[in-house]
């Protein structure tokens, strides 16, 4: 390793002297051959500086490939061990954390770490062992370990362990391995003890409360399985001809029935980060559909308000077209039109809908990359999750970023943030080109909205990637030369002055958050591929479906307030609510085409079923 420049001799390097390290194993051939490739060599290295990032937590560590823009680990030299955890391992471990130490002057060691509680488990153990602040391992200690959280974990389950023992230099043996990989001590059975007994006692006090995660939504769920549970409505009906229906298998629910405060919108006059409020909503035949006053975030409705229906009658699921709930059979006969050969077919209904397309009609768009991205959505739909969801019953928000819904006699807990973003990524993409436009009372400068972005902690900005102002500006320019293909395709608007002054208008009655527009700019130009047409729009339809995704971190909470704050805020505190069910969820039963993978990841979770609660209540 030798210094990008000369400079004077000293006994150790001194802070902020850069080191570069070229040509690794230059002279080892058979090291050289054992890194098949340069991302296998780059992921050794993440994982080593990461380790050492969680270790040294007074020192600021960033890695990042050569010509990218977010660094992969970023680490501030205020950051404490937990907070550098969070930072590379993520959120479900740092909150799980808990704090272990002890020592023993006799046998000349300390140890000090973090460890998870019994609430945390993973299939794989991730041991970050530092033994005189030396990266090693030691398989005796992770059995040791282990050994104690095979009591508390489940059957092939891990912990997260990050400890670091300080012995005295004398008593390590570090010649047992030829890598010096792994390291042996003197009395090492008691010292294994010692840290045993230690992480024990503190997972016993941890232990008053557990957390248990239910399975995710079986894949092979469908509307035709033999379990379906017959609605109460037929209960009646069916007792008449000898099928009874049994207390625990009645459904006490009605997707179809309605809310008076649906019909009561609260009015939302709270300001978003210093940015204008949004002032009026245009289609792109310049015909105005939506008005939204400065004073007044609520929309009026569209009297001429065409809509389209092409998207949810006639895409094709794995078991067959499913059609829209609320349409009836004259009006599905007189209003469907089917896709001929993957064009979209232009379509007039008079009807009252949710979708922002307020054009007398559609535009025809026949861009092979566009029908693509519709086929690909269509193929990976999941006819059971759809089904759940067009006929679910909303239950509450938990918080912004999840809610219960019932369906059947199942509850469900739903990840609003991520259903939101994947509802109006497919919006983006059925909708290509016919979006109404929101526009600003004020315009926004892209030169601002990008120093705000570079100025958070998020974009991973570093000294090495040049001023922020040079930055700024370029975005600026970059984004302006791509203004008419935005607004065209998007009816995203920028002026000739680089000023933001709409967005499209995706669904009727929402405004997404403006607080996510620094990152949004920021990530327009970094995070879109504008080299390649399809990866262009998919990319692109992703950002701007990030952006209109309901996120908690952009909404102030009850939980996070005060009595006097919450009286202060008064209604507006519960306007997110009254979108999220009355307008998103509504959304979510007529247009959201699931995903199979929601059926794995997580973002749908039956927490309980009625059959189910009377094995153990025996009444309900």
């Amino acid at each position: 390793m030798l210094p990008l420049w000369p400079s004077p001799p000293a006994p150790h390097p001194s802070p902020c002297r850069p080191i570069s390290v070229e040509d690794l194993f230059y002279n080892v051939a058979t090291r050289r051959k054992a890194l098949k490739n340069p991302s296998e060599e780059y992921g050794k290295i993440l994982e080593v500086v990461s380790r050492y990032a969680v270790h040294n937590s007074g020192i600021s560590f960033s890695v990042k490939k050569q010509g990218e823009t977010v660094a992969d680990v970023r680490t501030l030299s205020n950051a404490t061990i937990v907070d550098n955890i969070r930072s590379i391992f993520g959120n479900a471990v740092s909150r799980e954390l808990i704090e272990v130490g002890c020592e023993d002057e006799t046998l000349a060691f300390k140890m000090t770490g973090c460890v998870t509680n019994a609430n945390y488990s993973m299939k794989k153990c991730t041991f970050l062992l530092f033994i005189n602040h030396r990266l090693v391992e030691s398989s005796a200690l992770r059995k040791a370990i282990e050994t104690v959280y095979a009591a508390y974990l489940p059957k092939n389950t891990h912990p997260f362990l990050y400890i670091s023992l300080e012995i005295a230099p004398q008593n390590v043996d570090v010649n047992v391995h030829p890598t010096k990989h792994e390291v042996h001590f003197l009395h090492e059975d008691h010292i294994l003890e010692h840290v045993q007994q230690h992480i024990e006692n503190k997972l016993l006090g941890s232990n008053s409360s557990r957390m248990y995660f239910t399975q995710t939504l079986l894949p092979g769920i469908t509307a035709s399985s033999t379990d379906v549970v017959k609605p109460a409505s037929s209960s009646s009906a069916n007792q008449g001809i000898g099928d009874k229906v049994y207390a625990r298998q009645m459904v006490r629910t009605d997707s179809r029935d309605q809310k008076l405060d649906a019909f009561l919108q609260p009015a939302d006059k709270s300001k978003t980060s210093g940015l204008a409020a949004m002032a009026a909503g245009e289609s792109n035949s310049k015909q105005t559909c939506k008005e939204i006053g400065p004073q007044d975030a609520e929309m009026e409705e569209c009297s001429d308000f065409n809509v389209r229906t092409t998207r949810v009658e006639t895409v094709q699921k794995p078991e067959g077209t499913m059609e829209r709930q609320q349409t009836s059979p004259e009006d599905t006969h007189a209003s469907k039109k089917q896709r001929i050969d993957g064009d979209v077919e232009m379509e007039e209904d008079a009807r009252r809908d949710l979708t922002a397309a307020c054009t007398p009609r559609r535009r025809i768009i026949n861009l092979t990359s566009v029908l693509t991205l519709q086929e690909e959505i269509s193929n990976q739909a999941h006819a059971g999750l759809q089904e759940m969801l067009r006929n679910h019953s909303f239950v509450g928000c938990v918080n912004p970023q999840w809610a219960l819904a019932q369906y059947q006699t199942k509850l469900y807990l739903l990840n609003t943030t991520k259903l939101s973003q994947e509802m109006f990524y497919q919006i983006l993409v059925y909708d290509f080109g016919n979006f109404g436009v929101l526009r600003l009372s004020e315009p926004a400068p892209l030169y601002d909205l990008a120093m705000l972005a570079l100025e958070n902690a998020e974009s991973g900005w570093t000294e090495e990637d040049g001023p922020k102002e040079g930055l700024a500006e370029y975005i600026v320019d970059f984004l302006t030369k791509k203004s008419e293909m935005l607004k065209d395709y998007y009816s995203l608007e920028i002026d000739t002055d680089g000023n933001l002054t709409g967005l499209p208008l995706l669904i009727d009655n929402y405004v997404p958050l403006l607080e996510g527009l620094p990152m949004f700019v920021l990530r327009l130009a970094t995070e879109v591929n504008w080299d390649e047409e399809k990866e262009c729009f998919e990319s692109l339809s992703k950002e701007c479906a990030l952006l209109y995704s309901i996120r908690k971190q952009h909404i102030m909470d009850e939980s996070d307030l005060d009595v006097q704050q919450a009286d202060k805020l008064g209604p507006n505190m519960h306007s997110w609510k009254w979108t999220v069910e009355h307008v998103l969820y509504k959304a979510f039963k007529a247009y959201l085409l699931p995903p199979k993978n929601f059926t794995e990841d997580g973002n749908i979770l039956q927490l309980a079923n009625l059959p189910d609660l009377y094995k153990v209540f025996e009444r309900c």
